[in-house]
């Protein structure tokens, strides 16, 4: 969807995210955005891959619009995780902003050769996490095209 365009659903955000603390800014961040969307969150990495491969609970799941990942995840780390989503045929398409603590250029380089879309360090400071999340998802819904569902 581009700048301009209607939305008649919510936009689905899968926030996968293990820290409980960054959960709640988050989806708080994405509460108080005029975009409405709809925020399911995965703890783990294997438990995002069942989600987006909509597997035992989660056979009715939503398809997301959009995936921000965290890298340093329980059980299956975000690298591991995108490398499954880009070389899923039916879910590569599907926009990955890796939003993580790390700055580290290695694990730029590794998040952006593994396809991620962007690459976003979270900051320090409340308000700054809050400005982030949201410009993230201004970015994605009203400047860039999301390849929106059905798939």
């Amino acid at each position: 969807m581009s700048g301009g365009d209607s939305v008649t659903r919510p936009i689905e955000i899968l926030l996968v995210e293990d820290n409980p603390g960054d959960v709640r800014l988050a989806k708080e961040a994405l509460e108080d955005s005029p975009v409405r969307n709809h925020v399911s969150v995965a703890a783990d990495g294997e438990v995002a891959l069942r989600f987006l491969r909509r597997e035992k609970e989660f056979a009715n799941a939503p398809r997301p619009d959009l995936i921000l990942l965290d890298l340093k995840l329980p059980k299956k780390d975000g690298f591991e995780v995108l490398a499954e989503i880009k070389a899923d045929r039916k879910l590569r398409a599907i926009p990955v902003v890796v939003l993580t603590t790390s700055d580290a250029p290695e694990d730029v380089h590794k998040a952006y050769d593994l396809q991620a879309n962007a690459y976003v360090t979270k900051p320090h400071d409340l308000d700054e996490f809050f400005n982030v999340v949201t410009c993230i998802q201004d970015f994605c819904v009203n400047v860039a095209k999301l390849p929106l569902g059905p798939f």
